[in-house]
């Protein structure tokens, strides 16, 4: 007798539990703060400096958008399709995101799709990329953290693990750890083999073919140069993001250049956590840095619970413009159509 669940009520299952999640860390931070410190540091702020985050976190996006079209336009047989329409589709599934986990990146190919007639899984391997590019950034802009705060990397790597025990530890199970590594690799390998026409391989194959496409894309891109630099731009909007804000925060006001590069470091990484939005472990790594920054523990959560509310209400304002403006778009291509007809 099969158990297995219907495929809506797992999703269904997924997006609660990583909601439930998200909300239980969430409590668990700031259960016990007094809201009125959010309510005192808003009051307190600088209004120049916040409205500055907001205008570049909106370029930000666009940057982002503009790169995608870039790798969406090097399918020459369908219709090009413009920053505009692709800043809509990248909103649409920004604020996707925020509703079903993981769903914004169909969501958004899907608007692409209906905007500019490009297929949804062209656009789903070109989607693949951007995240395998982010996850390239995030790497070098934790290497470069390092670099600049490299005492304060090892101080916080020494208080959490214990080099001497570890390095021990490694040393007299060498010949177990090289047992277990190749043992695991022939299982691999037979599990493939057997289960060559299974689903989860097929899957994977498929997913292989995405990657493949997106990576080609690049080799086709038409300006190259334009591609790496609003690549670049993209995460130094992120960081400036981040600093402005940081600028408009009494609390955080004073904080330096590199201090601001290990807060958007453990954001980064509390992002990219699977729970839904980054909720709780956006918060919870930031504000643990800026207390061992130097700060009350407290002013790193009204710190992150700032940064964060800002950025999501934001991404919601504009997702909605975005799907208005799309069927604005689409009924406009409609009428358009039934003119031609007659």
């Amino acid at each position: 007798m099969s158990l297995a669940l219907p495929k809506r009520l797992k999703q269904s299952l997924q997006v609660a539990l990583s909601l439930a999640l998200a909300g239980w860390i969430f409590w668990l931070l700031y259960k016990d703060l007094d809201f009125s410190l959010i309510t005192a540091a808003l009051s307190e702020m600088h209004r120049g400096w916040f409205i500055a985050s907001i205008l570049l976190s909106i370029y930000g996006f666009w940057l982002r958008a503009y790169r995608w079209k870039l790798l969406l336009n090097t399918d020459t047989d369908t219709e090009a399709i413009s920053t505009l329409n692709s800043f809509w589709a990248l909103m649409i599934g920004y604020v996707t995101n925020l509703l079903l986990p993981r769903a914004g990146e169909v969501a958004r190919c899907a608007a692409v799709n209906r905007l500019s007639g490009k297929p949804i899984s062209q656009s789903l391997g070109t989607v693949v990329v951007e995240r395998s590019l982010d996850l390239l950034f995030l790497l070098a802009t934790i290497g470069i953290a390092f670099l600049v705060e490299a005492k304060l990397f090892l101080r916080l790597f020494g208080e959490l693990v214990d080099l001497g025990a570890l390095a021990q530890s490694f040393q007299n199970n060498l010949p177990f750890l090289l047992g277990a590594l190749a043992i695991t690799g022939i299982a691999i390998r037979i599990l493939v083999k057997k289960y060559a026409a299974s689903g989860w391989v097929n899957k994977f194959q498929q997913f292989a073919r995405q990657v493949l496409t997106g990576i080609q894309s690049i080799g086709k891109l038409d300006k190259p140069f334009a591609f790496w630099a609003s690549s670049v731009l993209i995460w130094l909007s992120y960081y400036l993001t981040m600093y402005w804000v940081a600028l408009a925060i009494p609390s955080t006001a004073n904080l330096s250049a590199s201090a601001i590069l290990l807060v958007m470091v453990m954001g980064s990484i509390g992002m990219v956590a699977p729970v839904q939005g980054g909720i709780g472990t956006f918060h919870a790594l930031v504000a643990y840095i800026l207390n061992v920054l130097g700060l009350e523990l407290t002013e790193g959560k009204v710190f992150a619970v700032i940064i964060h509310g800002s950025q999501t209400l934001l991404v919601a304002l504009v997702g909605l413009l975005a799907f208005g403006a799309s069927l604005k778009i689409l009924n406009a291509q409609a009428t358009k159509k039934r003119g031609e007809s007659f």
